[in-house]
């Protein structure tokens, strides 16, 4: 009689959609892009086939076998590679809890609790692996029982075995919320030893880039940012604008350079507003990281879960890099002071989109604005076809651009527009009203500018929670970038016929496999008959999920503690961006970004509004006199402005 196969569960949330995957598979298990790549069949054994849709994974990428007794994932000359934990391998020894890299995906391996696999133990007397100890995992029991809790007790830590470190502050993300957040602490004099940025990218800008590019917006395109909203520089100066013409200068391009100039000083009023490259802005993020130590204070780790400790402060319970060989490493931290930049927990997916690739499984046709759908726009160029965009914000704008750049190529290429309903006119607060044309709201950033540090932003300070929901309606809405290039492609594109904007209500997505297009079914507004919208592709350009329930890891923080949420879905925070509801004697948590709308500041997610929430804090931190954070005033800011100027650690 055979064995039974072994079997394990592989957990991850899907990197465009955001959906929860944990399918429980039977060993031997191949994952890679194409089906007909992968093996039906390893030592006799069906294989379990994963379809993992990205340009980034291989069509046969890796495979999970078990050998030996113990469970190996072995890569398969992939072109990008296969990481462990962080650290790229060829083939490696599985532990419970491990995570494994492919592309986009980050994949948690589990041991079910009646598995019979082993892995290699650590000898007691050299504390390293040794072949010839076997260790019998049990069912994932990380974090530990004691998270139950809602005070940790550091013995009670202490007692699992686990390394535990203790730091003074702790940036969770490791993103750019966190990169502006640890930068400002190390300007106000802390030290590289006191600070901790847990994430699993170590690149601060990683995911941006990645969303980014996959959006279509290249290093040599323009960001939707302010001149002076500089990410490697609290104080605005020299901004990038000023930057970009000293290079031009340098280079002799005198027009350019008065070009911007003419920008800055006559927007929006006269000139179009300038905005930043994004390749200049990644450099700068660089050249910051480097001049601040963020690769000492970096700690390549998922954050599984945050408790309160009883003495005040807390800990974060995390898997992190660990060797190819021995027993997972999992791992406490703990501070006194955290702050949650976690960024947009998922990528939003229209629903009747997910359900038609779930049903079909077609992951070419129908691609999602943020996900790597390059191949899209190499088809059309190489054999035209209509394509239907879903969404009328920025990354619509800049997709509906892209594909006009394909028709320089390839005429035979046409863009339905499908819009819930018309935008006859622009939202409207006091004088004020936005310009509309053909149906696009615009506005030179995503929130009016007041809001950063105007009048806008003190009143939103000082409303009642009513008052701010209402004041962010009016204010918020879908907008896109007020670009002179980008409206004449726009009515270029309506003048000749191959741009139509549509309106309705989706009832269903479908595939017509005998013209191997996809068939939208609307209800048009105003008529009572079903209309057929036929594409080639369709792309969503919805946007991103910013419900923190959709973070495993802050859905898990507000069921514990019970926090108040907005209607939104978002946090609740203080001016100060504190969550007050977790304070814990001495200890203090703040947020930043997406998760905070709805609070004291609108544009959370910019540039600009991520330095804000930063200074908030920090200052927050400085007046409870967090140790070893000195308050800047005007001589130790200058004196720190001359050592960014001239490059020198703060």
């Amino acid at each position: 009689m055979n064995p039974q196969p072994l079997q394990i569960r592989l957990s991850w949330s899907d990197p465009a959609t955001g959906q929860r995957r944990e399918p429980i598979l039977a060993v031997p298990i191949a994952l890679g892009r194409e089906f007909a790549q992968m093996p039906d069949e390893l030592r006799g054994l069906r294989v379990s086939r994963i379809l993992l849709n990205s340009a980034e994974v291989s069509r046969y990428h890796v495979s999970i076998d078990e050998d030996s007794g113990t469970l190996v994932v072995i890569d398969q000359n992939s072109q990008n590679g296969t990481f462990i934990n962080g650290q790229r391998q060829a083939r490696s020894v599985l532990g419970n809890g491990d995570t494994l890299q492919i592309g986009p995906y980050q994949i948690t391996i589990s041991f079910l609790a009646s598995s019979s696999i082993s892995t290699i133990a650590f000898h007691p007397d050299t504390d390293l692996p040794d072949p010839r100890l076997v260790a019998t995992p049990s069912s994932d029991n990380f974090p530990p029982l004691v998270f139950g809790q809602s005070q940790v007790a550091l013995q009670d830590l202490h007692a699992t075995g686990l390394p535990v470190e203790e730091v003074d502050y702790a940036a969770i993300g490791a993103g750019l919320g966190s990169f502006f957040w640890v930068d400002l602490l190390r300007i106000c004099g802390v030290k590289i030893d006191r600070i901790a940025a847990l994430g699993m990218e170590e690149k601060p800008y990683a995911r941006y880039k990645r969303l980014c590019m996959n959006s279509q917006i290249p290093l040599h395109e323009r960001l939707r940012s302010n001149s002076d909203s500089c990410p490697d520089n609290i104080w605005g100066w020299p901004s990038y604008a000023l930057r970009e013409v000293w290079h031009d200068l340098l280079k002799g391009k005198v027009s350019d350079a008065l070009g911007y100039l003419w920008q800055v000083f006559a927007e929006p009023d006269f000139a179009q507003t300038y905005t930043p490259r994004s390749g200049n802005v990644f450099d700068s993020i660089d050249r910051e990281s480097k001049r601040i130590g963020w690769e000492q204070m970096f700690r390549h780790g998922s954050v599984r879960a945050i408790r309160k400790t009883s003495d005040g402060r807390y800990v974060l319970a995390y898997s992190r890099r660990r060797s190819s060989t021995g027993s997972p490493d999992r791992a406490f931290l703990i501070a006194p002071y955290l702050q949650l930049a976690t960024g947009y927990p998922a990528i939003q997916f229209l629903p009747d989109l997910k359900a038609y690739r779930e049903k079909t499984g077609d992951f070419e046709s129908v691609v999602n604005a943020y996900e790597q759908h390059d191949r899209v726009y190499q088809h059309l160029e190489q054999h035209g076809g209509t394509v239907l965009i879903r969404g009328r914000g920025i990354v619509a704008s800049r997709i509906v651009q892209r594909i006009y750049e394909a028709r320089q190529k390839n005429k035979q290429i046409s863009l339905l527009h499908l819009m819930r309903s018309a935008k006859p006119q622009g939202n409207k607060f006091g004088s004020s009203q936005r310009q509309v044309e053909n149906h696009y709201e615009f506005q030179p950033f995503n929130w009016p500018k007041a809001c950063w540090g105007g009048e806008l932003r003190e009143m939103l300070e000082k409303a009642d929670p009513e008052g701010r929901k209402r004041l962010l309606a009016h204010w918020g809405g879908t907008t896109t970038a007020d670009r002179r290039d980008w409206k004449r492609i726009v009515q270029q594109g309506v003048n000749e016929g191959w741009y139509q904007i549509t309106f309705g209500e989706v009832e269903k997505v479908e595939r017509d496999d005998t013209q191997n297009r996809t068939v939208t079914y609307i209800q048009e507004k105003g008529l009572k008959g079903q209309i057929r919208l036929e594409a080639d592709f369709i792309i969503d350009a919805t946007g991103l999920d910013a419900h923190v329930t959709a973070s495993p890891l802050l859905g898990d923080l507000v069921n514990h503690y019970n926090l108040p949420l907005h209607d939104n879905g978002r946090l609740v925070v203080a001016n100060d961006f504190e969550v007050t509801d977790m304070r814990n004697q001495r200890g203090r948590i703040y947020a930043a970004g997406a998760i905070t709308l709805g609070g004291p500041y609108a544009a959370v997610d910019s540039f600009l509004g991520l330095q804000y929430a930063a200074l908030c804090a920090v200052d927050s931190l400085a007046a409870v006199q967090a140790p070893r954070l000195e308050r800047l005033n005007a001589l130790s800011s200058l004196w720190q402005w001359l050592k960014w100027a001239t490059n020198k650690s703060p």
